[in-house]
Order: C-alpha cells, then sequence, then structure tokens
C-alpha cells in the first residue's frame, strides 16, 4: 500500500518444499516437443532423398525417351539431308524421280511420306512446278501430287527452307490434301548449278507421323497415373493422356485461362529449350513435381509429370504411424503428470478462485490462510498486500482519471470552438467564376496557433490571410483568436495589407507579457485584373504555381513578425495572377515536418509537389501536399500544426 512500511519478510524456501521440484514431472512436456521435431526433421530428411532421387529417375527416364525420339528424329534428317544431297548430284527425270521418292518411303520405316518439290527447271525437265508425294497406307503406299492438292509454295515446310537455305523441322500439322494425318515435316532445300552459279531448285521433304512420336511419349508410366506429354516449340501439345487438348491447347492458353503466371513461365522455360525439375501443378489441378528437356534438333519439349500424393504417400503413412505411436506415448505420460500435480495445485485453486473475486471488483474477498511454507504460502501473503495496495491505487486512479477526463472534455471543446471560428465552407464563393479557393489546418494538438481566414472587402478585392503563433496549445490557440478578430476589424478600415499588419501589431504588442508573437501573410487580390496587394510579417514565403506547371517563389520576409515589438513598419509588395495561375500559402509544419530519422520535408520537396499541382483542383492539390508529407514522416508523430490554403485565379 502506499505510504506504508510493510515488508515481505525474508524469504527461504527449502528445498523439499519447493514447488518446483513436485511439479518437477512437467518437464515430460520436453518430450513431445523434441519427438515432434524429431518426427518432422525425419519427414523433412526422407522427403528430400525421396525428391532427389526421383530428379535422378526422372532425369534418366526423360533422356532415354528423348534419346529415343532423337533417334527418330536425326534418322529421318540424314535420309532427307542425303536425299537431297542426290538430286543435287544426279540429272533426274520424272520417272526417276517418283521412283526415288517411293523408294525412300519404303526403305526407312520412321518415315511416313516423302515429297519432291521442285521450281520449273531451265534443261527443261520440269516445265512447271511439280511436288510428287508418297505416303504409307496399309496395302504399301499412295501417291499424289501436291501441286494438285494446295498451292504448296505457300505452305511453311516450302517456304522457310527456301528463305533460310538449311534443314528445318516444321510444326506438327494435319497434311489435309496430302497424306491426311497429323505430322511434322523435315525440309531440305537443294540446289543446281546454272552458268555457275547455285540456284534454288526445290525443297525435299520427310514426313514423320506424330503418332509414331506420341506413342513413344505416351508409353511412359510413372507411378500409379504419373504420365508425360510433349510441346512443341510454340508450346502446343503434341502427346497427352488427354486427348481433347492435343493440338488443341498450348500451356500459354492454359495460363492464359486460368491466369497462372507460373504456367507461362514453365511455358516459356520449355519452349527456350531449358530443363529442370520443378513443383507443378498439372492442368486438372493436381499437385505434381514435373522434370522437362528439349529435344534440340526440332525444338520440342518433353516433359514427365510425378503426382505429389503418390510420390510421399509412403513416407507419409510411416510418418503417421509413429505420430499414432508418439501420441499414445504423450497420452500416458500426462496421465502420470496430471495425478502428480493434483495435489499440488488445490492449494492454488482456492487462491485463483479468491483472485477471481478480486478481478471482479470485489477487494473484501477473504484469501485463503498461508498454512504451508512453500511457494503458494509465500504466493497468498504478498496476494493479501497486493490486494490492499490494489484497492489504494484504483482508489488515487479514479481521481486521476476523473480529472483527466474533465480536462479532455474542455479541450475537445476548446478545439471545436477554434475550428469553429475558421471558414470551413468551400467553395466560399460559389457564384464567383473569377477565382478559386481552398483551405485546410491540421492542428498537432488538440487546439493550436495556425489560423487562415479570407472575407470580401468589396465586390472586386478579396482579403486573405495565414498566421502561425508561436508556441502551441491553449495560449497559442487564444492569440490566434485574437490576432484573427484583430486583422478582419481592421481589414475594413484600413486600405492596404502593410496599414492591417501594422494596426495589428499595435495591438499585439501592447501587454504582451508573455511575448507571443505570430507571422502572417496578409494579402488583397483583385478579382478583375488578378492583381495582388501583400505584406508579410516573418512568414513562410509563399509560391506562385504558374498554369504551365513551373513554381516560381516570392521574396522572403524582410519584416519582422507581429506581436513583437511596437513600432514596426512593413512593407507592401505586389505580384500579378495571369488566368490558371495559383498562389499557395503555407505554414512552417509543412517545410518542417519531419520523419522517424528527423529528417525535414524541405521546400525543396514542397517545390517539386507542387509542379505537378498546375493540371489538378486546388483541393486535389492540397491533399497530394499532405499526402507527401504524411508518406515522408512515415508513422512519426506530427510535431506542428499543418495549415494550408491555394488560391486559382481564372480571369
Amino acid at each position: 500500500m502506499p505510504g506504508s512500511d510493510a515488508r515481505p519478510e525474508k524469504r527461504v524456501i527449502r528445498w523439499r518444499h519447493r514447488l518446483s521440484v513436485r511439479l518437477g514431472v512437467v518437464f515430460s512436456i520436453f518430450t513431445i516437443l523434441i519427438f515432434a521435431a524429431t518426427l518432422g526433421y525425419n519427414y523433412y530428411q526422407a522427403r528430400c532423398m525421396i525428391t532427389t532421387k526421383m530428379e535422378a529417375y526422372a532425369r534418366n527416364l526423360v533422356s532415354a525417351t528423348v534419346g529415343r525420339v532423337e533417334t527418330v528424329v536425326t534418322s529421318v534428317t540424314a535420309v532427307t539431308e542425303s536425299m537431297a544431297r542426290s538430286l543435287e548430284i544426279f540429272p533426274f527425270n520424272n520417272t526417276h524421280l517418283l521412283d526415288f521418292v517411293e523408294a525412300s518411303v519404303l526403305s526407312h520405316p520412321d518415315i511416313f511420306g516423302s515429297a519432291v518439290a521442285v521450281e520449273p527447271s531451265p534443261d527443261g525437265r520440269f516445265q512447271e512446278r511439280y511436288a510428287p508425294y508418297f505416303y504409307r497406307t496399309k496395302n504399301g503406299t499412295a501417291f499424289v501430287d501436291l501441286k494438285e492438292s494446295y498451292d504448296y509454295t505457300c505452305r511453311d515446310w516450302y517456304q522457310i527452307p527456301r528463305e533460310l537455305g538449311k534443314t528445318e523441322w516444321s510444326e506438327p500439322y494435319y497434311d489435309e490434301g496430302g497424306g491426311n494425318i497429323l505430322m511434322a515435316t523435315c525440309s531440305v532445300p537443294f540446289y543446281e548449278m546454272q552458268n555457275r552459279q547455285k540456284q534454288f531448285a526445290g525443297v525435299v521433304t520427310a514426313d514423320i507421323s506424330l503418332k509414331r512420336l506420341t506413342d513413344i511419349v505416351s508409353g511412359i508410366k510413372v507411378l500409379k497415373t504419373g504420365y508425360g506429354f510433349l510441346l512443341s516449340r510454340n508450346g502446343t501439345f503434341l502427346a497427352h493422356p488427354r486427348q481433347d487438348i492435343i493440338m488443341n491447347e498450348s500451356l500459354f492458353s492454359l495460363a492464359e485461362e486460368r491466369g497462372s503466371q507460373e504456367l507461362r513461365t514453365i511455358g516459356r522455360r520449355m519452349a527456350a529449350g531449358e530443363s529442370g525439375f520443378i513443383p507443378f501443378q498439372t492442368i486438372d489441378g493436381v499437385q505434381s513435381w514435373m522434370y522437362y528437356a528439349p529435344l534440340r534438333h526440332v525444338g520440342w519439349s518433353i516433359g514427365v509429370v510425378f503426382p505429389e500424393a503418390e510420390l510421399f504417400s509412403d513416407i507419409r503413412t510411416l510418418t503417421m504411424t509413429m505420430a499414432g505411436i508418439g501420441l499414445a506415448g504423450v497420452i500416458l505420460l500426462m496421465t502420470a503428470i496430471v495425478f502428480i500435480a493434483k495435489s499440488v495445485t488445490n492449494p492454488i485453486r482456492a487462491l485463483a478462485a479468491a483472485s477471481d473475486k478480486i478481478a471482479a471488483g470485489d477487494f473484501e474477498a477473504q484469501l485463503p490462510e498461508a498454512r504451508s511454507k512453500d511457494e503458494v504460502g509465500f504466493l497468498t501473503r504478498d496476494f493479501r498486500m497486493m490486494r490492499d495496495s490494489l484497492k489504494e491505487h484504483i482508489r488515487q486512479l479514479t481521481e486521476t482519471t476523473a480529472a483527466r477526463e474533465r480536462m479532455e472534455s474542455e479541450l475537445k471543446i476548446a478545439h471545436d470552438i477554434q475550428m469553429s471560428i475558421l471558414p470551413k465552407t468551400f467553395p466560399p464563393f460559389p457564384t464567383r467564376d473569377e477565382f478559386d479557393l481552398y483551405a485546410t489546418i491540421t492542428p498537432a494538438r488538440e487546439v493550436g496557433g495556425d489560423f487562415y481566414d479570407f472575407f470580401q472587402l468589396n465586390e472586386n478585392l478579396l482579403c486573405f490571410v495565414i498566421g502561425d503563433v508561436s508556441g502551441k496549445g491553449v495560449p497559442a490557440a487564444l492569440f490566434m483568436a485574437v490576432t484573427k478578430t484583430l486583422i478582419k476589424t481592421y481589414a475594413k478600415e484600413a486600405i492596404t495589407p502593410e496599414d492591417i499588419l501594422s494596426h495589428v501589431n499595435e495591438e499585439l504588442a501592447e501587454d504582451n507579457d508573455a511575448c507571443m508573437f505570430v507571422t502572417l501573410f496578409c494579402g488583397i487580390l483583385n478579382t478583375k485584373t488578378g492583381d495582388i496587394q501583400y505584406a508579410n510579417a516573418g512568414h513562410n514565403p509563399p509560391l506562385v504555381v504558374k498554369k504551365d506547371g513551373t513554381v516560381k517563389w516570392l521574396p522572403r520576409a524582410r519584416s519582422l513578425v507581429a506581436g513583437a515589438m511596437p513600432g514596426v513598419v512593413y512593407e507592401g509588395e505586389s505580384l500579378r495572377l495571369l488566368p490558371g495561375d495559383s498562389l499557395f500559402l503555407y505554414t512552417d509544419g509543412v517545410t518542417e515536418a519531419m520523419n522517424l530519422e528527423d529528417e525535414l520535408f524541405t521546400e525543396k520537396r514542397l517545390e517539386k509537389d507542387m509542379t505537378f499541382s498546375a493540371d489538378m483542383g486546388i483541393k486535389d492539390a492540397l491533399q497530394r501536399i499532405m499526402d507527401s508529407i504524411h508518406q515522408f514522416a512515415d508513422g512519426a508523430p506530427q510535431a506542428d500544426d499543418i495549415t494550408m490554403m491555394m488560391i486559382r485565379y481564372s480571369g
């Protein structure tokens, strides 16, 4: 209890009386933590081992599949290039050409069909474009002249090798009018010598049935539901367990449909010829792992998918079994702990019941007698002292709280009164189109010393003022109210802003025992011409924001602040606002706002932000400045009042 000389007696607890000794079994909790940590570590390491081994298995599996596909592709490429070289060396006539193409198809089982698309030759062997094509059927081969089926010169398999002058594999396509199946074509240009110059003579092609390749990829079997798939160089599915997406969807179209950046990234990597082992969500939404590798010769890519649930099913089953055994052991251990702890906690339970009553406000609740010499006995005696001290503390706190609430209520009323004497209706003159005005104030405390005001002197003259009283709190608020009233009073009598400030200074300086002062900027706008007459009593220099966004500072004040001493002479100055120009006034709470590193907002940052205000409404412009200050402060408390006013002249 405050003011009491009572002191707790010296506590000497013998080891056999200590509660910690009787409750030592509570350390069995660490068994749970250790078991859980061990189980988790084993599970993590097992996952890593399985992932590593599966990656090696996937790499070997994909490499073997790539090797099988590459063998077919390489073989067909070699045959096609050999045919092209033969055509360049030997002058084939029509009959020989047909036999040559058919023999090439029959002698190479990996080739589904072959064509020689020739240009008209100068030696007269071929008078016009000609493209004999032989392809496999159940009964042998079939022949078709591709020139009769379509304009083969517009096909990729003809145009691309002709332009590039090298062997090219086409994207898979359906050869309607030719072999009438899904295929991929190896095209090789060949040339003839005319006048010792090498001239393009045609293109030799060899087709691979897409089914031949997809059978190789579809033969990949992984776990229970794992599978392989094949993508073309632009990401189109060439082989996949889902037949509906083959040649109809690409990895990129599925990524676009689902909005999946991950799927889009995987598609780019596969199209770029990369390889890797990554987490992957299948197109059916199954979380899996995937290994992918490129087919270098054709620019395609193979992927093998391992469902994660199947990949880690055994380790999960083992982990759950071990967790069940551990849980049973923990239950047995906890049962023993409960029986032992029960004999210890009964006295504490009685003390807890009494503490509940005290917590509910019953400070007269009876505490159990402290008969034992262990921790519970000392705790009971300390609880009694704490209860008595708490009663006294609450009594004192109640009195202090009541006094503080009265003060806070009075400050709130003072804040409301202070804000009510400032103009807060915007736009203030809705019928006047030649100018617009907006102002805002944010006190650092409940009440402050910043203020602004504006009022019409006559039809064409608008008087405006902004000020900052020294100090903060209630004294500054009272000084502000007096200053505002004096300005409005003398503005009706004086002709110029400097006269207004001179009268106000004389009144404030008289009997100013508190030595308070105020910085003021007072101006009078001629709404007809845009001319402004102004005087500055030690206030921050305003900014003129031109219509084109350039910012200009007005000269700094050369006159003393108001209220400091009598007899001060204030100088009048003038400027002209053109249509679209604005005048921005503020107090030092703007430029001297601080962040958590005690750095100032500065006039440089203010000028930079003001350059963007020319195309904004004046309310939005002030809000932009306030947002910039808050962003700069980054949570630092506001140290000074922040007041801003902006006038835009429209003409």
